[in-house]
């Protein structure tokens, strides 16, 4: 299977630690690569963010199909452009909110988030309203640390992680967590155990990893977007 990453901002700064964390959960016989946009946002953290991405995101996205891979994952967990991504691609297209709370909901009642900032509150609660599951995503807790600064915060971030995670079980609203950022590098797995430790023993989704596994699935299964709801745009003069 061949994979391609479109990690979608300016520059290259992420695109090495966005690297290890796909060949840490990618199969055997995956291969991939990594790219950014030529336009778009340092990071994605509003709507207007994600309006200024699109554009460069669905252009990496053609370069994909010319390419002829098997899946793109748009590394952001906002899914931003994936709808429009899958009218111009005849291969499985993921962001990070889809894979990771649909794998969510079936471990626990009810999904948890725990993402960046207050700014994408609003719009992880219409995606949950897009997909259906509103009625069971309960609390979306936020961090404070702006997507370029996770990198920096290591055992604070987890321990930030872990603190926001444990309120949301005590108050019910979690029995499954989702780490809400796909910039939430390899801290899933100590988040979790720190929950554990701390008398919450709930299972806790990384979105890079459901994102990559539900592609390598899609693709083993042979399935492909659907072309009822993810009809070929029309042709038409367009100005990209």
């Amino acid at each position: 299977m061949h994979l391609r990453v479109i990690l979608p901002v300016l520059g290259d700064s992420l695109v090495e630690a966005v690297r290890a964390e796909v060949a840490h959960w990618a199969a055997p016989g995956t291969r991939f690569d990594v790219v950014t946009l030529a336009r778009g946002t340092a990071s994605i953290e509003s709507e207007y963010d994600e309006a200024l991405a699109g554009p460069g995101i669905l252009e990496r996205v053609a370069e994909a199909v010319e390419d002829g891979v098997d899946g793109v994952f748009v590394d952001c967990f906002g899914d931003p452009a994936v709808p429009a991504a899958r009218e111009i691609a005849g291969f499985p297209v993921v962001g990070g909110f889809e894979p990771a709370v649909l794998t969510a909901l079936s471990l626990g009642e009810r999904v948890g988030v725990l993402t960046v900032l207050p700014n994408v509150v609003p719009m992880l609660r219409s995606l949950a309203r897009r997909h259906g599951v509103e009625t069971r995503l309960g609390a979306i807790e936020v961090v404070n640390v702006p997507v370029l600064g996770l990198d920096g915060e290591g055992e604070a971030l987890v321990e930030l992680l872990a603190a926001r995670g444990r309120e949301a079980v005590a108050r019910g609203q979690a029995d499954v967590l989702v780490l809400g950022c796909t910039g939430m590098l390899g801290v899933a797995e100590a988040v979790r155990a720190r929950l554990a430790d701390g008398g919450a023993p709930v299972p806790v989704v990384d979105p890079t990893a459901a994102a990559v596994t539900w592609l390598e699935r899609a693709h083993r299964l042979g399935l492909r977007p659907s072309r009822t709801t993810y009809l070929e745009p029309p042709a038409k003069h367009r100005v990209p």
